[in-house]
């Protein structure tokens, strides 16, 4: 059998053990398409999401960065990275993944986020701010950027800001605005 044709037969066999629910079994036919082809963008992306998924952190991660060593221009590869990172709480990392993301692709709203919760966790609330606010420009109706971005301006004791906030989610999701209202003191009227 030619090494494509073993290639695509184990790759249709992670994809069917996949379906099934059988990781382990997938994952070591990614290893062996990895033997086949040692850089292979999806194998090494594949072995990555499910070395996360059976709790292998560490492996996931050394994997990850092996994909953006080799995909260096690829900012799904450093967004992943970065969330891996920052997940294993390794902030200053993943930080310059986000980074590296947002580089390749400016208008990656999921790295703004993520560089964001890594700024906030390193109380560089300015720096988050303006992280939140690219955030919430690319991804308006989402209120995951908002609600971070209105308990930042809560620690930076603004919160007149977090009001603006909460008001602005009133209009189309009111029950994190809710949750805002519970969880900072802060009462927001609907805007008129």
């Amino acid at each position: 059998m030619s090494q494509t044709v073993s290639y695509l037969f184990l790759k249709l066999q992670a994809i069917a053990l996949l379906v099934f629910n059988r990781r382990r079994e997938a994952l070591v036919r990614f290893d062996e398409m990895l033997s086949l082809r040692p850089n292979d963008r999806y194998a090494l992306a594949s072995r990555a999401h499910l070395l996360v998924q059976l709790g292998r952190r560490s492996e996931a991660i050394a994997n990850q960065e092996l994909l953006a060593r080799h995909y260096p221009d690829l900012s799904a590869s450093w967004f992943n990275l970065g969330y891996m990172l920052e997940e294993n709480a390794q902030h200053e990392r993943a930080e310059a993944a986000f980074r590296r993301a947002i580089e390749i692709e400016p208008k990656m709203d999921r790295a703004w986020y993520g560089l964001a919760l890594v700024l906030i966790q390193a109380h560089r609330f300015d720096e988050a701010v303006a992280a939140l606010k690219k955030n919430t420009e690319l991804q308006p109706m989402s209120p995951f950027g908002w609600y971070q971005l209105a308990r930042v301006h809560v620690d930076r004791h603004e919160p007149d800001e977090a009001v603006k906030i909460i008001r602005h989610l009133k209009g189309f999701e009111p029950k994190v605005a809710a949750q805002l209202e519970r969880e900072t003191g802060l009462r927001a009227a609907p805007s008129a």
